[in-house]
């Protein structure tokens, strides 16, 4: 379901045996159960965030920002505000910050004590990005991981992580690609990745996203 247990786990201390997915997973069959949830509105919940929206939100909004100056501008400024102006808001999205990458600078989203995530942009979160090594390494050996994940940037180009928290909710600006001067905002959209907007990945090159 769409909504984010943050507030409880972060002021929570982890027990061994402690099994967030289990838990979950029993209280949803008891409500289902007691007839207080339907499990088809929950299946339809599930594939909305997962096939409908997915990280294709947050690539509109990316697409936007490479192509309207302005619009990069009120972004950067507020982003919470921005991602209305495309209708996209509501659990998860309360207050979105959007930092942006540069070319001496790159930026990585983690969620360090569970896995608060920007929903209305990004859909899902990725297994990985709620899993202990991300959460602990992300902030620990930040240029390891996004090694891991096929990213080696220079050694001159500084990387900052930020910790998401069941306040805010960061999204990454990603560098638009070389060579993109010509696309529609629509194509522009097609080259940005979920991994781009957690930092964990860079834009696509037209030739790879045609691939």
């Amino acid at each position: 379901m769409p909504s984010c247990a943050c507030p409880s786990e972060h002021g929570r201390v982890a027990t061994d045996g402690y099994d967030p997915a289990a838990r979950v997973k029993a209280l949803e069959q008891l409500l289902v159960e007691k007839g207080y949830v339907d499990p088809a509105a929950l299946d339809v919940i599930v594939e909305t965030y997962a096939h409908e929206v997915g990280p294709m939100n947050g690539a509109k909004v990316v697409a936007r920002a490479w192509t309207d100056p302005d619009f990069r501008a009120r972004l950067l400024a507020d982003g919470t505000a921005a991602a209305a102006e495309f209708g996209f808001g509501g659990r998860g999205g309360e207050h979105i910050v959007v930092v942006e990458n540069t070319s001496r600078l790159h930026n990585l989203i983690v969620c360090t004590l569970c896995s608060c995530y920007p929903w209305p942009l990004l859909g899902l979160p990725p297994v990985w990005y709620k899993s202990p090594p991300y959460r602990s390494r992300a902030v620990i050996e930040p240029r390891a991981v996004l090694r891991d994940f096929g990213v080696v940037l220079p050694e001159t180009t500084a990387i900052r992580v930020w910790d998401s928290t069941a306040e805010t909710r960061y999204l990454v600006l990603p560098l638009r690609p070389e060579g993109t001067g010509g696309l529609s905002e629509d194509r522009l959209a097609a080259l940005v990745t979920r991994e781009a907007m957690i930092g964990t990945g860079l834009a696509l090159a037209p030739a790879r996203a045609d691939a």
